[in-house]
């Protein structure tokens, strides 16, 4: 029996994450790709075990790839977009604070997403309409909650609109906040489970293998998903601010406003 498009994404996830836990701690082959950037093998072998899963179970999709880039036929509906190793630099530092990415855009819309922790072993999936981790085989819906406080924000260039180091220096973030700085989109899908109040990056994120996941997780939970200027996500000034609750995302929306004006 083929699997359902949440499964496959979940399968392919989980693909990814198997080598990459496999690969932690080893002296990899690194192919640079632009100033301070980098693959390492784990990258590359993890993005082929994910692409020969999606091709075997939807040899009719596009397939949008960090590593490889765009394959498939152009006028596809249907494009699955693969981040392999979310956390590279953490990665090759042997750090374990990554995720695997997975996500089926169809149309203009994501409708199955996941995003693996390989070290974790969990699985943060949806179906477009609910979100769950999966652990040992068992589902758990995902909660989100503002009541940790902690907050994380992408400090990584470039920075096209907003210096998120200008947020952590106000003090009305530091009365309300506490800033986190995973360096991984796994960061993003921590909201939708409730272990982050929010998550703030700038950038255009259209299309972007890195946080489809993440957006559709959170959106799918019932965060509040938005762009830096409280615009729909992927229009405007672009961005995103993602929190667990409306109370966060107005608190931290009205932080990020006073940063444009300075």
């Amino acid at each position: 029996m083929s699997l359902t498009d949440p499964m496959l994404a979940v399968a392919a996830a989980e693909a990814g994450a198997e080598i990459v836990r496999n690969r932690y701690g080893a002296e990899l082959e690194r192919v640079e790709k632009s100033a301070g950037d980098f693959a390492t093998a784990a990258d590359l072998e993890a993005e082929q075990a994910i692409l020969d899963l999606l091709r075997s179970a939807r040899p009719d999709d596009a397939v949008l790839g960090e590593e490889s880039g765009r394959s498939g036929a152009g006028d596809a509906d249907r494009t699955w977009l693969v981040d392999p190793l979310c956390g590279t630099l953490n990665f090759a530092a042997r750090t374990p604070l990554v995720a695997v990415n997975v996500a089926l855009r169809t149309g203009t819309d994501v409708t199955a997403a996941a995003s693996a922790d390989p070290f974790a072993r969990e699985v943060f999936w949806t179906d477009g309409d609910q979100a769950y981790v999966r652990r040992d085989g068992v589902d758990e819906k995902l909660l989100p909650s503002g009541g940790s406080r902690l907050v994380d924000v992408n400090l990584d260039p470039p920075f096209p609109s907003f210096r998120a180091v200008r947020l952590l220096a106000d003090e009305g973030f530091a009365e309300r906040f506490l800033p986190r700085v995973l360096s991984t989109t796994l960061a993003v899908a921590w909201v939708a489970a409730g272990r982050r109040a929010a998550y703030v990056t700038d950038g255009d994120l259209r299309d972007s293998v890195h946080f489809a996941s993440g957006i559709a997780l959170c959106r799918a939970a019932g965060c509040v998903v938005t762009g830096l200027r409280g615009q729909p996500v992927h229009t405007g000034a672009g961005g995103l601010l993602v929190a667990a609750d409306q109370e966060t995302h107005a608190a931290l929306l009205a932080l990020v406003e006073r940063q444009f004006g300075n």
